[in-house]
């Protein structure tokens, strides 16, 4: 029998957000270089980092084989490139069901071209199962987009939406199913 499909929903993004969770941490800078750390970091990852910091992802994700898409909503209090190649940090506030928790993630964001993808690949997470997921982030002056498949196991679906800052978010309604 499948989760609900909320926890399905939530778990497919948050996969995707958590796509590092068990990697190792990031190593301590040389400390005999006199260079920051983010001058290590190519403009693009910290361009991205500041982008996804304080947005959410709202939007609507399907189930393969049912007809309709349901509403979700995920926030990411704060991203940063870590030392390990393609690594970011992602402070993500997981919301379903009586779950409510802010967790840093680490996660790998891959690039096609100019396009951040971030990237899962049989992930396992404890509890909830082994998960695969790509999902394209789109910058945007006023929104962003971002789109996106997601596996868990035999089913799976889609996902897409809008990335907001944080504040522009109070003013628009969130459905919860």
């Amino acid at each position: 029998m499948l989760p609900s499909l909320s926890k399905v929903a939530c778990l497919a993004l948050v996969t995707m957000v958590t796509a590092g969770a068990n990697a190792p941490t990031a190593r301590a800078q040389d400390s005999s270089s006199t260079t920051p750390a983010e001058s290590q970091h190519s403009p693009k990852d910290l361009r991205l980092a500041n982008y996804l910091s304080g947005t959410q992802f709202i939007g609507k994700f399907t189930v393969d084989g049912q007809d309709v898409a349901k509403t979700e909503t995920y926030t990411i209090t704060s991203c940063e490139k870590l030392d390990l190649p393609d690594v970011f940090r992602f402070k993500a506030r997981i919301k379903y069901g009586d779950v409510d928790q802010e967790v840093p993630l680490d996660l790998k964001v891959l690039w096609s071209g100019n396009t951040p993808v971030i990237t899962l690949d049989s992930l396992w997470i404890p509890t909830m199962g082994t998960f695969d997921a790509r999902v394209l982030i789109q910058p945007g002056k006023e929104a962003g987009r971002y789109a996106g498949t997601w596996q868990h196991g035999d089913h799976g679906g889609h996902l897409f939406g809008k990335i907001v800052k944080i504040e522009e978010t109070a003013n628009q309604p969130t459905e919860t199913k």
